[in-house]
């Protein structure tokens, strides 16, 4: 059985992503690791990151973004493409820039992979998700944040990333362009890995953070709209976490690959752990509507209309 890690990104360190950790945490259950890097900045340095793991499973394809031939986030399943057609292992493990997994959990997931190797009707794997949210003791548990996602493909030309990179799908006459197609295309079977990953993606100082929104909004939006947009313009130049007590306190541990980037966390006085008064755009998660979706599913334990791309198998 062989194992491919793969993943993409452009500017990945200049906005504060822990893409040297991710490729870290997975790096000894794989036989290879995949990234697709982009034509960076001058001032981005996330080649010398990689290349400081000093690993031979490493390879780097590179990329140039075209964010007009693939609009709206587009480009970023394009990219994960293109990393995962340069891989050749049975199972293929997708990690973005901002996903690292728990050391706990590499045994769990490698052990999964050999048991359904040869089950074919298990297409993927499914992992739970720890969401951080400004720092590295709060996260996410409220409606509209996904709990669930597929991280682990089989080797087959026809599962596609899907929409802007946040999952797969199954696409037979793929026509290479239309990433956010949804006629004839095919949600995949999959089956629990019983690991998680851990979500990084909204934990770095508010300054990056604005660089994050504003790249994230180009990609998807284009810039002319960002620069039409006011809201989306004033949330880029006036980010604030907001009130971390309406998050739930993370009491478990941190992926050891982590530890030298939480020891840089120094933003703290720039968060607030108290309810204050400031004349800003909510966040989704503030507004009462995902406070009160949020406090039903709590009560009966179970999501509310949430969508799944994906079909789980009892296996």
């Amino acid at each position: 059985m062989k194992i491919s890690g793969f993943t993409m990104g452009k500017n990945v360190s200049k906005l504060y992503y822990p893409i040297k950790q991710s490729i870290m945490s997975i790096l000894p259950i794989v036989d290879e690791f995949v990234i697709a890097l982009g034509d960076c900045d001058e001032d981005d340095t996330t080649r010398q990151e990689i290349e400081r793991i000093n690993s031979d499973k490493i390879k780097i394809i590179d990329t140039v973004w075209d964010i007009e031939k693939y609009p709206r986030g587009m480009e970023h399943a394009h990219q994960t493409d293109i990393a995962k057609e340069h891989c050749s292992g049975d199972w293929l493990f997708y990690l973005q820039a901002d996903e690292v997994v728990h050391e706990k959990y590499l045994p769990v997931i490698k052990a999964r992979c050999e048991e359904l190797l040869h089950d074919k009707e298990v297409e993927g794997l499914l992992f739970n998700y720890v969401h951080f949210w400004g720092d590295y003791w709060h996260y996410h548990r409220t409606h509209g944040w996904y709990r669930n996602e597929v991280r682990i493909i089989r080797n087959n030309p026809e599962i596609r990333s899907w929409e802007s990179a946040q999952s797969f799908r199954k696409i037979p006459d793929f026509d290479g362009l239309n990433y956010r197609r949804k006629e004839n295309t095919f949600k995949l079977r999959v089956a629990n890995a019983n690991a998680s990953i851990y979500h990084y993606g909204w934990v770095r100082p508010p300054k990056f953070m604005k660089k994050k929104i504003r790249a994230i909004n180009e990609n998807h939006r284009g810039l002319t709209f960002f620069k039409k947009d006011d809201n989306v313009r004033k949330v880029v130049e006036e980010f604030d976490y907001g009130n971390m007590k309406l998050l739930s306190r993370f009491t478990g541990t941190h992926p050891a690959v982590m530890k030298e980037v939480i020891d840089k966390f120094n933003w703290q006085d720039e968060l607030t752990y108290k309810r204050k008064s400031r004349s800003r755009i909510k966040h989704k998660h503030e507004t009462f509507r995902y406070q009160f979706i949020s406090f039903l599913e709590r009560l009966v334990n179970h999501p509310i209309a949430e969508f799944q791309n994906y079909i789980l198998l009892k296996k």
